[in-house]
């Protein structure tokens, strides 16, 4: 299946790449894809990202909110007025 790139910065920066690695345009894009999907892969894990996004929002994780809610909180919610 080809790849169009109609973008002139990606195509300099894939055609720069691939002169860096010495390998074909189509190898640079498979190596610099791997390499961005192991990076955001393994940036950090979903409890870390959920740990610095409450301390960026100063939200603390209490015992009371390790708690599932109750039943009746749900039916509440879905209660017609």
């Amino acid at each position: 299946m080809p790849i169009n790139v109609n973008n002139p910065e990606a195509d300099a920066l894939t055609r720069k790449f691939a002169k860096i690695a010495g390998v074909s345009i189509t190898d640079a894009i498979v190596i610099a894809m791997k390499e961005a999907i192991d990076r955001r892969r393994n940036s950090e894990t979903p409890l870390q990202t959920a740990a610095r996004l409450r301390e960026k929002h100063g939200f603390a994780l209490t015992e009371q909110a390790k708690e599932p809610l109750s039943k009746a909180v749900f039916d509440e919610m879905w209660e017609d007025d």
